[in-house]
């Protein structure tokens, strides 16, 4: 039953985070719930008993989307300012507390008064974590290895690319002259439409 109820409450939680990143106009709100989305989807390997799947998937998939998140800064405009259509602020925080409040609930339940032990360590010396990171760092050295030089060459060329953007530097600017930049932003923007 337990299982049956945390499936439920957990393919809500995915479906509303997706729906979310798709229906959203503010990318790094689209990121953000994308990568609550991933975190919930772990969860569904957590059910199953499949702890390392669901560690990586935290890991590995959020950390792609933190990643996205950090390009997303770098190429929109973030310093804009965003009108909040809340209307009422106190019931999204008392929405947002009680859901994190299930998903701890849901987490802690099973293991309240139990002893946590692994399942079915793959050698009595170590386990499953051990054995992946062997194989790992051993037999796949250096395709793991050359997956991260590309990611760092994806990070300095979006950097390189979101520096070619800008005109001037905000941190070099003064608060008036930030100040002068963004009105004349803001006339471009008027002038536009």
């Amino acid at each position: 039953m337990f299982e049956v109820v945390a499936f439920i409450i957990f393919s809500v939680l995915t479906i509303g985070m997706f729906g979310i990143t798709v229906l959203t106009n503010n990318a790094l709100y689209a990121l953000s719930s994308l990568a609550a989305g991933m975190i919930f989807i772990s969860a569904f390997f957590f059910l199953l008993n499949a702890d390392f799947l669901g560690a990586v998937q935290i890991v590995v998939y959020t950390g792609a989307i933190m990643a996205l998140y950090a390009f997303g800064m770098m190429f929109f405009d973030t310093l804009s300012d965003v009108d909040e259509k809340i209307k009422n602020p106190r019931l999204v925080f008392l929405l947002s507390g009680l859901t994190a409040l299930i998903v701890v609930v849901i987490f802690a339940a099973p293991i309240i008064g139990e002893n946590v032990t692994a399942a079915y360590p793959v050698h009595a010396e170590y386990g499953n974590s051990t054995d992946v990171g062997l194989v790992l760092f051993t037999k796949y050295l250096v395709p793991f290895e050359v997956a991260a030089v590309m990611l760092l060459v994806a990070m300095i060329g979006g950097i390189v690319l979101a520096g070619q953007k800008m005109t001037q530097s905000w941190s070099d600017m003064t608060e008036e002259e930030i100040d002068e930049q963004l009105k004349l932003e803001e006339e471009a923007k008027k002038d536009a439409k």
